[in-house]
């Protein structure tokens, strides 16, 4: 029988790392977890509950994943990969099993997420089916090298989507939470800069995605980063509170659609104002005193992008 290795990432998550692994272990033969240094137990309770643990400094979710991917010596055929705060349920776990089962068809598995919000599904505001290539054929897919929302891509191959659901349920409070998204603002503007000043960098719209992940991306990059700072995190609101039918989410819906969907899109636009007031201001013509600058605002090393 073919067999998975479940990647788990972790800093700081005592709160969801047992269940995390629990879960994973029900149907990968191995469960790694590559560890930020974190401060918490996250270390002791993944030895105590016999996982191989290692640890690695955090740049980015997908330079870390791909870390794992060329350290942890990874043998078997299936590779998984979960976050510290997702689970699967029942139905998708036994589809895993079978799925994998002389396999010859597939290269890769697509699950359905559901995102939990105060401690309830969030079900519309396009939150639901959000569908991602989790599980995939050793030597077979890469991870996009994004700073933010970077994907698992198929190269050869092709992928089924399997019922069943994998959750996103964290159990940190809203304060947690804000702060996570502050982190990603940083992150996405990076992001943005890295493909405004450096194209070839640029891994937006890949063809391995999926059709509606290449659709937002899409959207995106051709409508929603066009308009006028500001005035996008409000039209992008409206859009999923009201067309999407956030609001039937009641006041967790709102909650929700707010933080995520206006006031880290506004997070976004502001710190993304701030650096290029600052490039303006120390008058940086080349790329090398752009990133420079960007680098002394959001405190990563972006020396790579300097060769």
């Amino acid at each position: 029988m073919s067999q998975i290795t479940c990647v788990i990432l972790t800093f700081n998550e005592s709160l969801h790392i047992a269940r995390a692994i629990e879960n994973a272990k029900k149907v990968a033969t191995r469960v790694i977890v590559v560890d930020s240094y974190s401060t918490d137990s996250t270390i002791n309770i993944s030895k105590e509950l016999r996982v191989d643990v290692f640890q690695n400094k955090f740049i980015s979710q997908a330079q870390q994943f791909e870390w794992a991917m060329q350290n942890c010596n990874i043998q078997s055929e299936w590779i998984l990969r979960l976050d510290a705060d997702e689970t699967f349920d029942a139905v998708l776990a036994d589809n895993i099993k079978n799925f994998i089962l002389n396999q010859t068809t597939y290269n890769g598995a697509i699950f359905h997420r559901k995102h939990y919000f105060l401690n309830k599904w969030v079900k519309r505001g396009g939150r639901y089916p959000l569908p991602m290539l989790r599980l995939f054929r050793k030597g077979t897919a890469h991870i996009e090298q994004k700073w933010m929302d970077e994907h698992i891509v198929l190269d050869t191959g092709e992928s089924k989507l399997l019922k069943g659901e994998f959750v996103d349920d964290n159990l940190n409070n809203v304060s947690w939470f804000v702060d996570k998204h502050n982190k990603y603002a940083t992150r996405e503007v990076i992001d943005i800069y890295i493909k405004k000043l450096l194209p070839k960098h640029n891994v937006s719209i890949t063809e391995g995605t999926g059709v509606s992940i290449r659709a937002k991306r899409f959207l995106k990059n051709n409508i929603y980063m066009k308009l006028p700072l500001f005035l996008r995190p409000f039209l992008y609101f409206i859009f999923r509170y009201f067309i999407q039918l956030g609001f039937l989410d009641g006041y967790r819906g709102f909650a929700y659609h707010f933080l995520q969907g206006f006031w880290y899109r506004v997070l976004v636009d502001i710190k993304y104002l701030e650096i290029a007031i600052e490039i303006e201001k120390v008058k940086a013509e080349t790329v090398s005193d752009k990133l420079a600058v960007i680098e002394s605002f959001t405190n990563y090393d972006l020396s790579e992008y300097k060769k």
